[in-house]
């Protein structure tokens, strides 16, 4: 029989994460012995438990190991973390560590030390500075790369319970709670964002110009609740036809009837921008005076549109290098201290993989099976609200007193 002592601690009974320990035990066909287990008392109190792990072979142990780190659970007497180096770009041994999106120390120099730019799916690299996660492309010849995780520990956020009053709703999703609510909550978490000197992004498709909340999304950003602006060609593509013909996909955005023609304002939209140089060319020229990429560019907020195989033009702005696309997106998403997703299921996906499971998520979206999805794909930490996009962009800057049209 193969054995390790194994410790957790945290919020371990309310957030079910000793019964998800436990219960991975059993399903994977080991077994455990509760050693110690001290039960915080108090809400502000953590539990601590010690088991032991009893497997037949030690490849077992290592596989049940490994998925014991993803619930916070770490080997009792930790050993030095192992790097290995790779000898070829793009390329890892094959023992390397994958990581989650969950803050995450190793053990290293006889320490647990902090592993900076966390993110999921990526390899945890030793720079000058400390550990850190990088992707598996840029990973060069000659890097020192983790492999093991006995020296790894990681920290959901249920365990932490770090939400400090944002969870107004846990990562249920339902159809049948109250939006005023979730308007109220959200609301007063960017009025405290932008009180604090914090930093809120955005992650919007088109549907928000579709639904008539372009308006207030531009209203949030002009007024400093919005530092950040992730999407694809498709909603400012949208936005400025719009703003040039006041449709929306060809429908009239105050009447909502189809309009002559109408399906051709998108290209014409598109047309116009590639005639001026660029969206931000048509502002210099005082073609374009309002709208959502107005307010963007004009506030000077970074903002990152990935393209895809889909996309009309595309637009100037639009980025096509997709590894580029990434970078940027990453590079916006860095130091967020609150993630919000419009109805665009993609881009939240891949916006989600980029995201520390710390940062405040939410994803607004009329289709329950969005937030799904990405709780499937690892943003598990994202809170749904199943709404219509621009009704609920229009609540929340009406509860913030903004001016929009």
């Amino acid at each position: 029989m193969f054995k390790r002592r194994i410790i957790s601690e945290g919020h371990l009974i309310d957030s079910g994460i000793m019964s998800k320990i436990l219960n991975l035990i059993i399903d994977e066909k080991a077994d455990y012995q509760i050693i110690h287990f001290d039960i915080g008392k108090k809400q502000d109190e953590i539990s601590q438990l010690e088991l032991q792990l009893n497997c037949e072979s030690e490849e077992k142990l290592n596989v049940v190991m490994e998925k014991l780190v993803l619930l916070g659970a770490w080997e009792k007497g930790a050993i030095e973390s192992v790097f290995k180096t790779s000898d070829k770009d793009g390329c890892v041994p094959s023992d390397f560590y994958s990581t989650s999106n969950h803050r995450t120390e190793i053990f290293l120099d006889q320490k647990w030390q902090k592993v900076s730019r966390q993110r999921m799916d990526a390899m945890i690299a030793l720079r000058n500075h400390g550990p850190e996660c990088i992707k598996l492309r840029d990973v060069k010849k000659g890097d020192k790369i983790l492999c093991g995780s006995e020296s790894v520990r990681v920290f959901p956020p249920d365990a932490e319970r770090q939400s400090e009053g944002f969870g107004f709703m846990t990562n249920d999703v339902s159809s049948e709670r109250s939006d005023n609510i979730a308007v109220l909550k959200v609301a007063s978490a960017l009025r405290e964002i932008k009180d604090n000197g914090q930093k809120a992004v955005v992650v919007a498709g088109p549907v928000v110009v579709h639904t008539g909340g372009a308006g207030a999304l531009a209203a949030l950003i002009r007024e400093g609740y919005i530092h950040g602006l992730l999407g694809g060609n498709a909603i400012a593509v949208h936005d400025l036809e719009s703003e040039f013909y006041g449709t929306s996909l060809g429908v009239d955005m105050k009447t909502g009837k189809p309009t002559h023609g109408g399906h051709f304002h998108h290209m014409r939209a598109i047309n116009k921008i590639n005639s001026l140089g660029s969206i931000k060319g048509a502002i210099s020229k005082g073609e374009l005076t309002s709208g959502l990429m107005y307010e963007v560019i004009k506030s000077g907020i970074p903002y990152c549109l990935a393209g895809s195989i889909r996309d009309d033009g595309p637009l100037p702005e639009t980025m096509m290098d997709m590894i580029e696309a990434q970078k940027q997106y990453g590079d916006i998403i860095k130091g967020t201290d609150m993630l919000i997703m419009l109805s665009t299921m993609l881009h939240s996906i891949g916006a989600g993989n980029m995201t520390p499971s710390w940062v405040k998520t939410i994803c607004i979206d009329i289709n329950p099976a969005v937030v799904t999805k990405l709780s499937d794909r690892g943003t598990g930490q994202a809170v749904g609200i199943v709404s219509d996009v621009g009704l609920f962009l229009r609540a929340v800057a009406g509860e913030l007193n903004l001016d929009f049209t």
